[in-house]
């Protein structure tokens, strides 16, 4: 039996339940050209009032770099305390291959940050002992035009390294591809894949630390508030994690759920609930 999630107008019904939030950015936050003004001011409203909140990212780069690109589009300061990507979490794996050769797929230089200081050198996979995806080559790409590549790293059992399990995002009006959507199809033809990013527990970890840390004090899960797009990676975290979790139609479910026309409750517990996240309410859009 699906749950009953309770009917919300914005963030303002739930803060008093809880002293913080850990928050997707991309889907979220912002849609990749621009921030939502309305997400923006509810979690520094969220901050005002005395909480906290920590932006929980599966971007494949280092949080240093995502601050310098939320503050390009438009999402100040004041309304998060911390930055965990999956880039900080994955940087730990590649860290494993120190002095020794791997293969990058993803934008050529768009994620160097990933690798700085970590002593690996960036080859083509016939002399690489593992592949780090960050995300697909272009935006234009899809899974299925890597399955030849793929073919030849399963050949020499090269180990896969997804910087961002994220299979989809929203990018202004489209939706495309991300690495964990190869990480998928590779593992679908045997290889083995290793992720840290949403929804595994390393990245929680990191981002419930540094809540406590913006608190100052030990934080009980049943008041920290996971908000995010994404059933794969932020209901399933969440669930995994001990959160109960508020879910953003508006992204890349907006078009099956009909999030901003006469959205279903029961269909969106009904997509959630295989997650088994425990939902405190859903916005087509972050809030107050």
């Amino acid at each position: 039996m699906t749950q009953t999630i309770p009917n919300i107008a914005g963030l303002s019904d739930l803060a008093g339940r809880y002293d913080a939030v850990l928050s997707d950015v991309w889907g979220v936050v912002h849609n990749g050209v621009a921030a939502f003004p309305s997400a923006v001011e509810a979690l520094a409203e969220f901050r005002r009032a005395g909480g906290k909140a920590v932006f929980i990212t599966n971007a494949p780069r280092p949080s240093g770099p995502i601050v310098d690109l939320l503050d390009d589009l438009g999402v100040v300061r004041e309304a998060y305390d911390a930055i965990v990507s999956s880039g900080d979490a994955t940087r730990t794996m590649i860290a494993k291959y120190s002095g020794r050769a791997i293969h990058h797929v993803g934008p050529a230089t768009e994620d160097d940050a990933l690798y700085e200081g970590l002593n690996v050198r960036r080859t083509g996979p016939e002399e690489a002992e593992v592949v780090v995806v960050t995300d697909l080559d272009t935006d234009e790409d899809t899974p299925e035009m890597y399955r030849e590549r793929a073919r030849l790293w399963l050949a020499r059992k090269l180990p896969m390294i997804c910087a961002n399990p994220d299979r989809v995002v929203e990018h202004g009006d489209k939706i495309i591809y991300c690495g964990g959507a190869l990480g998928d199809l590779y593992a679908a033809m045997g290889g083995m894949v290793l992720m840290a990013g949403k929804p595994y527990q390393p990245i929680y970890e990191e981002a419930f630390r540094l809540a406590e840390v913006a608190a100052g004090r030990k934080l009980d899960k049943s008041r920290v508030l996971a908000i995010g797009d994404s059933v794969r990676t932020d209901a399933t975290g969440a669930a995994q994690f001990g959160l109960d979790l508020l879910f953003i139609t508006g992204s890349i479910h907006a078009a099956e759920l009909d999030a901003f026309g006469k959205p279903d409750p029961q269909a969106i517990a009904d997509l959630v609930a295989p997650s088994r996240a425990h939902l405190a309410g859903f916005l087509p859009r972050l809030s107050w």
